[in-house]
């Protein structure tokens, strides 16, 4: 019997679709149908069908259909402005109102007729209390199919898809707007395929997909939010501050540090990682290789550095370990190399290793089963003074800047030897950075190079391996420079004069120069809208950069003790206090400097709390 029925509805609707039945017919039989079924059921019937096609909406269907065949009919002989006019003095807003009114006319029509054919087939076969219920899913479901698939844009409806489409190039004031217009359109601004886009484009949760979040417009809110009460902090010099410090006596010999992580290295060979969002993570402790960990004295550490999935270490005897910072604990890859490591370099974004020991370099990289393997070997020249790898390139292809005396190379592991990209004899190159497109380095001038407007930092295009600025007129070295942090189109650097640099590399001029550190600039960071500078007396200032103004500056008075900054706490809480301003006066030694200072936040022991 179900099968008979669903292929009776199967026909009918061909029927249907293909417009074989006439539709007045149908009308006729709609409003029949109901009339002739007798007595309690009959009225019964009617009712039901009332819900979903009154007499009134047919005539009103069929009034309507006739004013516009008669308006057809009397504005075929008269020119086309004539009948915009006609139309514009009627009231109507657009000469294609009348299609649109034939087209919903036409699908009510179809609605009701369907719908009618529906409950009439259903009543022959099912008891009566089932034909209301087969006839509410049915009324549901072309209901449903009608709101998802068509969305009045103004005198159309267009499909949500291609509706989608226009709204995804609103920004979010827009479609707040757009949601307040109707129902249809608060559905569409506030879908979560928009959401989301508008969260990646904006830099929050990259490396998330769709099905991460309930509800993308809270999580780009919450976003937000973060991020301007970081920036505030920032500003106003309100955070968290702890003293990351590993063992007394130990001298530290570097630091390297990338998102949560921070690495450092010490005299006694022992390195230490620090996750600041998971003080007791158990990956603290790292342990060195056997060669290394069995040799008395234990070699030195030389370079550390640290991405967000593994940790590097090279150590004084030529030994480079590589761990994972998510297990920590013994390396999970290590290598010899003959010499002294003079520079080593970490990707910031991918698992790619290069290591440069005198003149002979070494680049390492994982595979997609997780096993490091070396990429390539080269020999350059003379020996490497600095190396750097390019980010974003992934590690599939790898490359990489190096510096050699007066020389600047790149490194593709598909190529065979070095290219060089710059030198000059006479001219030593004495910092370096690269962004995903393009190479900075300064080069030092001396004697009659001197009469050229002193030292510059020349900028090279990665994909053409061409100059495309020169900048810098500065009688002392450039010590460093960053161009990755910052916007595209600036570069930041530090000199030996004391003064932090900002260059417009679109127009090759100085927008800013500011005095920083007595004793020279040996570190420079830059973002969107702030520099974070480092001199060789401890300061560490914070610079405005529209406005060129300090905010602040802290000094770290404590050497071999690593500071850290969290920007996105409250500072005012007693835990965010320095230990030399909590003294208790108990301890005996002075190494933590728990001296009597006279301060609020002091804690004294034996003492009462005061109301």
């Amino acid at each position: 019997m179900a099968e008979n029925e669903l292929a009776a509805f199967r026909e009918r609707w061909k029927q249907e679709l293909t417009g074989k039945k006439d539709e007045k017919p149908l009308l006729v039989s709609a409003s029949t149908s109901s009339r002739d079924l007798p007595g309690q059921s009959g009225r019964k019937d009617l009712k039901n069908t009332n819900k979903t096609c009154s007499f009134s909406d047919l005539k009103e269907d069929v009034g309507e259909r006739g004013d516009i065949e008669a308006a057809a009919e009397t504005e075929e002989d008269q020119p086309q402005y004539v009948s915009i006019a006609r139309s514009l003095l009627d009231g109507r807003t657009s000469p294609l109102l009348d299609r649109i009114q034939e087209e919903r006319t036409r699908r009510k029509r179809h609605y009701h007729s369907m719908t009618n054919v529906c409950s009439a087939s259903l009543q022959q076969q099912q008891p009566q209390r089932k034909v209301k219920k087969e006839e509410e899913l049915v009324d549901q479901l072309i209901q449903d199919l009608n709101e998802v698939n068509d969305i009045p844009f103004f005198d159309i409806e267009l499909p949500y898809e291609l509706a989608l489409k226009i709204f995804q190039y609103l920004s979010c004031t827009e479609l707040g707007r757009c949601a307040q217009v109707s129902k249809a359109w608060r559905v569409l601004a506030e879908d979560s395929v928009l959401w989301f886009r508008m969260c990646t484009r904006e830099g929050f949760h990259e490396d998330a997909s769709v099905s991460d979040s309930p509800c993308w417009k809270s999580t780009l809110r919450d976003c937000r939010n973060s991020a301007k009460t970081v920036s505030s902090n920032w500003k106003n010099r309100v955070g968290s501050i702890s003293q990351l410090q590993f063992e007394l006596g130990k001298v530290l010999c570097d630091v390297s540090s990338c998102d949560s992580f921070v690495l450092a290295g010490y005299t006694s060979g022992d390195v230490r990682l620090w996750d600041t969002l998971h003080w007791d993570s158990a990956a603290s402790y790292l342990k060195a290789n056997s060669l290394s960990a069995n040799t008395e004295p234990r070699p030195h550490v030389s370079h550390v550095q640290v991405n967000g999935t593994v940790a590097a270490a090279a150590y004084e005897d030529g030994c480079v370990d590589l761990w994972s910072t998510e297990t920590g604990g013994q390396p999970i890859h290590h290598y010899q190399s003959p010499g002294r490591i003079q520079a080593l370099a970490l990707s910031p974004d991918s698992p790619v290793l290069l290591s440069a020991a005198g003149s002979d370099v070494r680049l390492d990289r994982a595979d997609d089963c997780g096993y490091w393997r070396t990429a390539c070997q080269a020999q350059l020249p003379s020996t490497v003074d600095g190396v750097i790898l390019v980010p974003g390139r992934g590690q599939q292809c790898p490359l990489a800047a190096l510096t050699a005396g007066e020389a600047v190379y790149l490194l593709d592991p598909r190529e065979e030897e070095p290219r060089t990209l710059h030198s000059v004899y006479g001219h030593p190159v004495t910092c370096l950075d690269a962004s995903y497109s393009q190479v900075a380095f300064g080069v030092k001038r001396t004697g009659w190079a001197m009469h050229d407007g002193g030292n510059k930092i020349h900028v090279y295009s990665l994909e053409t391996s061409k100059p495309t600025v020169c900048v810098g007129n500065s009688p002392g070295d450039f010590t460093c420079i960053n161009l990755r942090d910052g916007p595209p189109h600036l570069l930041v650097c530090g000199n030996k004069d004391r003064r932090v640099r900002v260059f417009d590399l679109r127009t090759g001029s100085s927008v800013a120069s500011l005095y920083a550190h007595h004793l020279g600039v040996t570190s420079v960071q830059a973002d969107d809208w702030k520099i974070v500078s480092g001199g060789g007396e401890g300061l560490v200032c914070v610079w405005e950069m529209r406005m060129g103004a300090k905010l602040w500056e802290m000094h770290n008075r404590h050497r071999g003790v690593i500071c850290h900054y969290d920007f996105s706490e409250d500072a005012l809480s007693q835990d965010h206090i320095l230990p030399i301003c909590r003294s208790d006066y108990t301890e005996s030694h002075g190494y933590n400097y728990n001296i009597g200072l006279a301060v609020p936040y002091d804690r004294l022991s034996g003492s009462h709390s005061s109301h």
